[in-house]
């Protein structure tokens, strides 16, 4: 059922016009669609379900998520339902379209919270729905016998009551009681105030690296070209093709090109190499390492 275009009141006054399903026209329906493919009958039963679906999506609002796109996650639920239903398992379609719509709007709910992801296991997402309500419950039942719990001993409760470690409870705590922040808000109420971009550590290069790094690839260019002056002038042309070039030639290429055998261009290179690897291992290892 695709909502664009539709306000919430809409929807609700169609789904409280759709028609009330018996349990045979129901089974009847979910029959049709699992063996036949029916799309008629699965229309039928995604209508006659939608006001579930708005009545299930209104209990989230309080979450600050668009009443209309609450809907449309709830309507998806209710179609994952409609696909996966089995009649022969005797439940009440309605019984077991619950579970899946509230899945679908509890998660779209998890997605949109933050823009840091607030988490998707079951631990956190038990926590991130009933927290503050089992917060609240535990501090009423301590205040009737005349105790007051302290954040510690809070948490510790919270972990028992939901089965869920008790740093998942800390996790959740911070990220409810937190809000996303620009990176560009000033971390001062003064215009002066930098702003908090500024406190983020830059991961590129620091000025001493770089002048150090261009000092050493002149230095090393120097050495190599100092050791290629030693070579002929075929050796070098030969080192260049293979070695010193974006794309380097094939030993077939070169032999072609100057009239000599694959074999003898391979000998001509290892001996231009061996030159080169004589002049450079005493004066420079990197530039060695760069012919091994």
């Amino acid at each position: 059922m695709a909502l664009d275009g539709y306000n919430d009141q809409i929807l609700s006054r169609q789904a409280r016009a759709a028609e009330l399903l018996d349990a045979e026209t129901e089974l009847k329906l979910a029959y049709a669609w699992r063996d036949q493919r029916d799309e008629q009958a699965l229309h039928r039963l995604i209508t006659a379900y939608m006001r579930l679906a708005i009545s299930m999506a209104s209990k989230f609002r309080r979450y600050g998520a668009p009443m209309n796109d609450l809907i449309q996650e709830a309507s998806l639920g209710l179609m994952k339902a409609a696909d996966k239903f089995d009649p022969d398992r005797g439940v009440r379609f309605s019984t077991y379209a619950v579970w899946w719509i509230k899945a679908s709007i509890q998660d779209y709910v998890m997605r949109n919270w933050s823009m840091v992801r607030t988490g998707s296991t079951s631990s956190q997402k038990s926590l991130f729905f009933n927290l503050r309500r089992v917060q609240a419950k535990l501090e009423r039942e301590a205040a009737a016998i005349g105790e007051r719990l302290d954040s510690h001993q809070l948490r510790e409760k919270v972990a028992i009551e939901l089965g869920v470690p008790r740093h998942d409870v800390e996790m959740m705590e911070g990220r409810l009681l937190s809000s996303d922040l620009s990176l560009h808000a000033p971390q001062a109420s003064d215009e002066d105030g930098r702003e908090w971009i500024d406190a983020l550590e830059d991961e590129g290069p620091q000025a001493a690296e770089v002048v150090e790094d261009r000092h050493d690839k002149a230095q090393l260019r120097e050495w190599l070209l100092s050791a290629l002056a030693q070579l002929n002038e075929r050796e070098r042309y030969i080192v260049a093709q293979r070695k010193l070039i974006d794309d380097p030639r094939t030993l077939e290429s070169l032999g072609l090109e100057m009239g000599l055998s694959k074999e003898r261009i391979r000998q001509l290179e290892a001996a231009a190499f061996a030159k080169l690897k004589r002049g450079l291992e005493q004066r420079s290892p990197e530039v060695h390492a760069l012919l091994a």
